[in-house]
């Protein structure tokens, strides 16, 4: 039987933290463990265990778990596509109709039952998950609406406006944690890219790379509202972003910058790394715009009809 796409992502991350050297030879793994650090029951995280001692990366020994058994070399097949693999199926045939313009702003749950063929139950569940990260509300009294986050260049560059806001002043803050070994991490994951990684791994490993390295820096900053508050926005991207192409050429600057940002901290030249931060935000906006305008202005040509784009750049 074929793993399910949560297995296969659950796989995926632990392999790569063995290949970046984040998981040593004979580290020991646990189904719990693996379930807490992803937010998943144990069924899907042992799942994803045994699939690695079976392709003989990890070792399993009678109760006692599962050990790292092996360095993992880079895959050499190029995947582009960023493959949504984190929520149930239905979320994002939700979650696609809705940036396609294919479902008005305003439904019920009948709606959606009959559209998608789900239970009373899973469209609570979707609707749930799509409150949580900002893209749709109940009405009051009955119905839900659905809300333009990051579906246009407007509300894209909102978020990006915030994100400007926050991240260089996080690197102000006066209890910003100097925590060498996190940043050592840090800076090794995004070499790991630039020595190979850029041109090897997987779309999606690239793409959640990215969002690591912002959201781990930023949480260095002693402020965890900083935290709270640009999860939230990276959230609210991956609705245009869970499937979108990643553009390896731009990691290339990508991943230099964020290695200067990492070295200009380590010096203690937070204000530096403000500036830097400010300057390279600026330039993933620029660089996604144009992209995102396109693809708004090919779905506007039919507002209730599917209107598919097949290429979406994404850079972090």
């Amino acid at each position: 039987m074929a793993s399910s796409a949560l297995v296969q992502r659950i796989a995926a991350e632990i392999r790569q933290k063995i290949q970046t050297g984040e998981l040593l030879l004979g580290a020991h793994l646990s189904a719990q463990k693996v379930a807490d650090e992803f937010n998943v029951s144990r069924s899907p995280a042992r799942e994803a265990l045994v699939l690695l001692s079976e392709q003989n990366v990890l070792e399993q020994l009678p109760n006692r778990g599962f050990f790292v058994l092996e360095s993992v070399q880079a895959p050499t097949q190029i995947h582009d596509e960023v493959l949504p693999l984190e929520e149930p199926d239905e979320y994002y045939r939700l979650s696609e109709d809705w940036l396609n313009n294919a479902i008005p702003s305003e439904v019920t749950e009948q709606f959606l039952r009959t559209r998608y063929d789900l239970t009373k139950a899973q469209v609570i569940d979707i609707l749930n998950r799509a409150a949580k990260v900002g893209w749709a509300e109940p009405k009051p009294g009955y119905g839900w609406r659905f809300l333009d986050v990051a579906k246009t260049p407007e509300t894209l560059e909102q978020i990006y406006k915030v994100r400007s806001l926050i991240e260089p002043a996080a690197l102000l803050e006066p209890t910003y944690l100097h925590d060498l070994a996190k940043l050592r991490r840090l800076k090794k994951e995004q070499q790991d890219m630039l020595d190979g990684g850029i041109d090897s791994l997987p779309a999606d490993v690239l793409l959640k790379n990215g969002i690591r390295f912002h959201e781990e820096f930023i949480k260095l900053s002693g402020n965890p509202l900083y935290h709270m508050i640009l999860v939230q926005m990276n959230n609210m991207r991956r609705l245009i972003e869970y499937r979108s192409m990643i553009d390896r050429k731009r990691l290339y600057k990508q991943c230099a910058e964020h290695i200067r940002m990492i070295e200009l901290v380590e010096q203690g030249l937070n204000l530096e790394a403000a500036h830097l931060m400010k300057q390279h935000l600026s330039g993933s906006f620029a660089h996604k715009s144009p992209i995102l305008k396109l693809r708004s202005e090919s779905t506007e040509a039919s507002p209730f009809g599917r209107e598919h784009v097949e290429h979406r750049s994404t850079t972090t």
